[in-house]
Parts: structure tokens; C-alpha cells; sequence
């Protein structure tokens, strides 16, 4: 369940709603293109700025149109733990099959903090949970020991690293048994290297078969084929991240034709020179669709 490739799906908008349709066709080119699990409602879903009413349903969907064909780890994290177990219940009794739980966010809890802060997520349901570990958006860190700690819950399956350091996947899996899942493409290979079992990624948004592959390869110990394929892709890698995330793989997706180029402030479009700067790479990866 927590291995493979899993993509980070974007939310596409339509004239400020949702738009489902859309919503759908990326669900079916995802699974088409040998992607093992759709993550919705995460950061690069815009999910800070879905009310309550549209996480709950964009989850539902995902669920109901994945069909149990792939699985499914629905974003349920929120700096209020109150908040953060309505979402992680309701990821539960919509079916999927995990719920991805970052680290309270702004409030900046302490590591006993977030200890008993995933400790209740843990206790009060049994899906299984994700923790997700991104201090550059939330502003705290999970140690390696907290980590350890957690992981000795029954539903704490695995974490979503995203701080940019292959030793902190060397530390949590030399002091605990837990699934580790790169949240940072661009450390996808290297976090595998050395025990990590797939990437929640948002270049496979744009490139899903590309990023499977990669992945796969790397499971299988066809270590030459998977490193090939990780320097075929560097640099969209990078332009995913040319501005803050998701105003990249959205931009790329509006060009590919697969959805409509829109946001919800404070998110915004792509300046103009860096607009250009990733059409350029993109290129080099895909024939674009005006």
C-alpha cells in the first residue's frame, strides 16, 4: 500500500469551484500511466484553501472514481488536532485506504507536542496513517527519536519525508521499523538508495509513467536503469519547484491541456519569465497542447 509511485494530486479549478470533470480525467490518466496510489487534498491539492465542504468531497470523489484500482491517501492534517481528526475520521469512513497527517503547522508544538498530537489521531481511528514531515511549509521538524517513538502506534504506517535530507531517512530507519516515502522528487533516488520505498511526488503530475518507472526500477534493485531515468529528469524536477508549489505542475498541466490555469489566492500564476523558463523544459519532455 505505502510503496510505489504516488502522486500528490493537483485540484483544478474552474471560475473559483472545483471542476470535477477534469478532477476525473487526471484520476484516469494517472492509473493509465501505472501510478500506484492517488494522494488527494495534500499541499500540492491547494487543501489550505478548501473549505471543509470541498476537502470532504474531493476526497469522496477520489475515492468513489479510483474504484479501489489504485489506493488512495487522503490528505487529512491540520494545525488544530481537533480539526485534524474530523478530517482523518472522515478520510476513514470515505474509504481510503490511508490518511497523510502533516506536523501541525504555525502554532509550532514541541516534539511532545506532536507526540500526543498524532497519539490521538492514532488512538481514536484505525486507518492508517501517513505522518508527513515537511518543515520548510510548517515550520517545525519531526526528530528521528519522535518519529521513533510514534512509530511503535499500530496505524502509524509510515511518513512522508520532505526535509530535504537523506541522512534523516538514514536515522529513522536505523532506530525504527516504519515505511519511509520521499516527498521531495528531486531526493526520490537517493531516499530509496538507502531504504525509502517510493515518492509521494508532484512531477508525477505530468509525467506519472516516467515517475513509476523510476520508482519501480529502483524496487526492483535495477539500480543503473533507475538512476538513468532520475537524471532524465532532473530538470523538470527542478522547474517544478521554479516558483512555490503547486503554481509550477498546474501551470504545466493548463499547457498540457489537461486542466484550466487557475488558483486560489494567495496563490497565483507564474511570473512571465519563469513562465518561459519551464515551458522550455517542458519541451524537452512533452509535445504541448495549446
Amino acid at each position: 500500500m505505502f510503496s510505489g509511485s504516488m502522486v500528490a494530486i493537483v485540484t483544478p479549478f474552474r471560475e473559483g469551484e472545483i471542476d470535477y470533470q477534469a478532477l476525473e480525467r487526471l484520476i484516469e490518466f494517472q492509473i493509465e500511466s501505472g501510478t500506484d496510489v492517488i494522494v488527494p487534498c495534500g499541499t500540492t491539492g491547494e487543501s489550505a484553501t478548501l473549505s471543509h465542504q470541498e476537502h470532504d468531497r474531493v476526497v469522496e470523489f477520489v475515492v468513489e472514481k479510483v474504484n479501489k484500482r489504485v489506493g488512495v491517501i487522503a490528505g487529512a492534517g491540520s494545525n488544530s488536532t481537533r480539526e485534524a481528526l474530523r478530517l482523518t475520521k472522515h478520510a476513514q469512513e470515505a474509504g481510503a485506504d490511508g490518511a497523510l497527517v502533516i506536523t501541525p503547522y504555525y502554532n509550532k508544538p514541541t516534539q511532545k507536542g506532536m507526540i500526543l498530537h498524532f497519539s490521538k489521531l492514532a488512538e481514536e481511528t484505525d486507518i492508517p496513517l501517513v505522518l508527513y514531515n515537511v518543515p520548510g511549509r510548517t515550520g517545525i521538524r519531526l526528530f528521528p527519536e519522535t518519529v521513533a517513538e510514534l512509530a511503535r502506534l499500530k496505524n502509524i504506517a509510515a511518513i512522508k519525508e520532505a526535509c530535504g535530507s537523506v541522512d534523516q531517512v538514514n536515522q529513522i530507519l536505523n532506530l525504527c521499523d516504519i515505511t519511509v516515502i520521499s516527498g521531495d522528487d528531486m531526493l526520490t533516488l537517493p531516499m530509496m538508495s538507502v531504504g525509502a520505498k517510493g515518492v509521494i511526488s508532484v512531477a508525477a503530475n505530468v509525467v506519472p509513467k516516467e515517475i513509476s518507472q523510476m520508482v519501480h526500477a529502483a524496487l526492483e534493485n535495477r539500480w543503473e536503469e533507475a538512476r538513468e531515468k532520475h537524471f532524465h529528469l532532473y530538470d523538470l524536477f527542478q522547474a517544478m519547484f521554479i516558483e512555490t508549489n503547486p503554481i509550477p505542475v498546474k501551470t504545466s498541466l493548463a499547457m498540457m491541456g489537461k486542466i484550466n490555469e487557475e488558483f486560489r489566492l494567495p496563490i497565483c500564476r507564474l511570473s512571465d519569465a519563469d513562465r518561459e523558463e519551464l515551458k522550455k523544459i517542458l519541451q524537452g519532455y512533452l509535445t504541448l497542447r495549446r
